[in-house]
C-alpha cells in the first residue's frame, strides 16, 4: 500500500512538473509580446514632449528693474549686490540674441528678495511670457538666484502653448557691466505623457 501511495505521489509530481513546464513555454510568448508592446508605447508616448530654446534678458536699473523695499544689513547696492532683505521687482524684455537691438521674443516679470548678507543670493519668482518659434504662452518659475553665477529655476507651470509644462530655466550672466545687465535664459521644458489628454483653457 505504501509503495502504491509513493508511486501515485511520484506520478502526481511528474504530472505537475510537466504541466508547469508546458505552461512556462506557452504563456511567456504572449507575456513577452505584451511587455514589448508596452515598452514600445512607453518609448513613443511615455517619454512625453520636450522643447528647449534660449532667450536673453536685459535689465536696466531704475527703468525695467526697481528696489521697492530697502534691505536692512550686509552688502551695499551695486550691479550684483543688494542689502539683505531687499525686495526688487522687474519687467525685462527677452530678445533672441544677446544684442539688445535683436527682436523681442517675450518678457520676464517678477520679484526677488535678497536672502544673504553678502548680497549675492536671493529668492526669485517670475513669469516668463514668450512669443517665439510659433509658441505663445508663459511659464512660471520659483527658485534661488546667485547673481554672478548660473542659476537653475524649476518650472512650476505654464499657460497657453506651455500649459502643463515642467522642466527648468537656467539663467546665466552675460554682461554685468553698466546700467543694463544681460542674462542668458535657457528654457528646458518637458510635457509628461498625460498632458496630451489634459484640457487646455481657451481664451474667451
Amino acid at each position: 500500500m505504501a509503495a502504491t501511495t509513493s508511486a501515485a505521489r511520484s506520478l502526481l509530481l511528474c504530472l505537475l512538473v510537466a504541466f508547469l513546464h508546458r505552461l512556462q513555454f506557452q504563456i511567456p510568448p504572449v507575456a513577452a509580446a505584451t511587455t514589448s508592446h508596452n515598452k514600445t508605447e512607453s518609448r513613443r508616448d511615455g517619454r512625453g514632449k520636450t522643447l528647449s530654446f534660449t532667450l536673453y534678458q536685459h535689465e536696466t536699473i531704475n527703468k525695467t528693474g526697481y528696489i521697492v523695499v530697502d534691505g536692512v544689513a550686509g552688502a551695499g547696492v551695486s550691479q550684483t549686490t543688494t542689502p539683505f532683505g531687499t525686495i526688487y521687482v522687474f519687467r525685462d524684455d527677452l530678445t533672441v540674441r544677446a544684442d539688445r537691438a535683436s527682436p523681442v521674443a517675450g518678457v520676464a516679470e517678477g520679484s526677488s528678495i535678497t536672502t544673504s548678507l553678502d548680497g549675492l543670493q536671493s529668492l526669485s519668482l517670475a513669469k516668463i511670457t514668450v512669443h517665439h518659434r510659433g509658441h505663445r504662452g508663459s511659464v512660471s518659475v520659483l527658485g534661488g538666484t546667485y547673481n554672478t553665477k548660473p542659476s537653475d529655476y524649476p518650472v512650476v507651470g505654464g499657460t497657453g502653448d506651455f500649459a502643463y509644462a515642467l522642466g527648468y530655466v537656467r539663467s546665466s550672466p552675460v554682461d554685468l557691466r553698466g546700467r543694463t545687465v544681460t542674462y542668458k535664459m535657457e528654457l528646458h521644458l518637458y510635457w509628461p505623457p498625460y498632458a496630451h489628454y489634459a484640457t487646455v483653457p481657451h481664451k474667451a
